[in-house]
C-alpha cells in the first residue's frame, strides 16, 4: 500500500504543540547528558533518568485515574519499554563515550530512516514521495553536521560504532512498537508503562547509581533530574499522543529538526560556536522536515 500525502493523517494545532515539545526537549536533553556525564556511567545515568520519570508518570497516571494498561497494548508498550526506554538510552549513553559527537550524530541519524522503512513495511504506513524526499534532505543536514563536528574518528571504536548503531536500531523498532499499542491506551498509559518497563530493564545499575548520586555535585544530580521530568516523562508522553494522530514515519521525520536545536542550544548555553558547515547542515535538518511535513 503505498498512501499519498493526501490520505495521510494530519495533525491538528495540538498535536503539532505536542511534536514540538518533544523535540524541544529532547534537543535539550543532549545539552543536559552532556552536563551529567563526567559524574555519571551510562547505565547509571539511564537508571536515574528513568526512574525520575517512571515517578512523575506514574503520580500523574493515579492523578488522571486512568487505571491499569489494556492486555491489548501490553506487547507493543513492553518492546516499546525494552528497546526504547532501556536498551536505546543505555547503548546512546555508553556509544558517545566511545566515539565523537559527529560520528554518533551521524550514526543516531539513521534512526528515523528506520522508523519510515519499518513503518511502511510493517504497520502499512506506505512510502509517500514527500516524506521520503524530505528524510534523505535531513539525513543529508545530519550527515553535514557530523561531519562538521568529527574530529577525524579520533577516539573512535569499533564498539563505539556498534553501540551507535544499536541505538538507533532500538529506537527504531521502539517506536514501530509502540504504535500499535496507542489503538488500545492512552498516551499516558503506554508512555508511563513503558519508562516503568526501561527503568526495571535497567536495574542492575542501580548499585553504581547510588554510588554515584552520593559522589555527583549537586548540579549533575539535577540535570537527572530534570532529564526525567522533561526530556523523559513530558517529551514522551507529548510523542505518544501526537504519534497516536499520524503515522510513525512522519513522527520520525520530525526529529530531525533535533540536531539543529541541540547545536543552537550548544551554542546559547554550553558557549560551543558552531562551524559554518554546522549551522548548514542544520539548516537542511530544518528544511527536510518541512517537505516531509507537507
Amino acid at each position: 500500500m503505498d498512501l499519498s500525502a493526501t490520505d495521510a493523517p494530519r495533525l491538528d494545532g495540538k498535536s503539532i504543540a505536542a511534536a514540538t515539545t518533544t523535540v524541544v526537549l529532547w534537543a535539550s536533553a543532549f545539552v543536559a547528558i552532556r552536563s551529567a556525564a563526567d559524574h555519571f556511567t551510562p547505565g547509571a545515568l539511564a537508571l536515574g533518568r528513568l526512574a525520575v520519570g517512571s515517578a512523575a508518570l506514574l503520580a500523574l497516571l493515579v492523578y488522571r485515574r486512568e487505571g491499569p494498561l489494556p492486555r491489548a497494548a501490553w506487547p507493543g508498550t513492553a518492546v516499546s519499554g525494552v528497546l526504547w526506554f532501556g536498551l536505546y538510552m543505555v547503548a546512546l549513553n555508553w556509544g558517545e563515550r566511545q566515539v565523537d559527537a559527529g560520528t554518533a550524530a551521524m550514526l543516531v541519524g539513521i534512526g528515523p530512516v528506520l522508523i519510515a522503512l519499518l513503518g511502511g513495511w510493517l504497520l502499512g504506513e506506505g512510502f509517500p514521495r514527500k516524506l521520503l524526499a524530505g528524510m534523505a534532505v535531513s539525513f543529508a543536514g545530519a550527515v553535514v553536521v557530523g561531519v562538521s563536528m568529527s574530529t577525524g574518528g579520533q577516539g573512535s571504536s569499533l564498539l563505539g560504532i556498534a553501540l551507535c548503531l544499536g541505538a538507533a536500531v532500538a529506537y527504531a523498532g521502539g517506536v514501530v512498537a509502540q504504535k500499535p499499542a496507542l489503538r488500545h491506551g492512552s498516551p499516558l498509559q503506554v508512555t508511563t508503562y513503558g519508562c516503568l518497563i526501561g527503568a526495571v530493564a535497567c536495574l542492575p545499575f542501580a548499585g553504581r547509581l547510588v554510588i554515584e548520586v552520593a559522589a555527583a555535585p549537586l548540579s549533575a544530580t539535577a540535570c537527572v533530574v530534570y532529564l526525567g521530568l522533561f526530556p523523559t516523562a513530558l517529551a514522551f508522553t507529548t510523542w505518544a499522543y501526537a504519534v497516536s494522530r499520524t503515522t510513525a514515519g512522519r513522527m520520525g521525520a520530525t526529529t530531525y529538526a533535533v540536531p539543529a536545536l541541540v547545536v543552537l542550544m550548544s551554542w546559547s548555553l554550553l558557549g560551543e560556536t558552531p562551524l559554518p558547515l554546522t549551522l548548514l547542515g542544520g539548516a537542511l535538518c530544518l528544511a527536510g522536515v518541512a517537505v516531509s511535513r507537507r
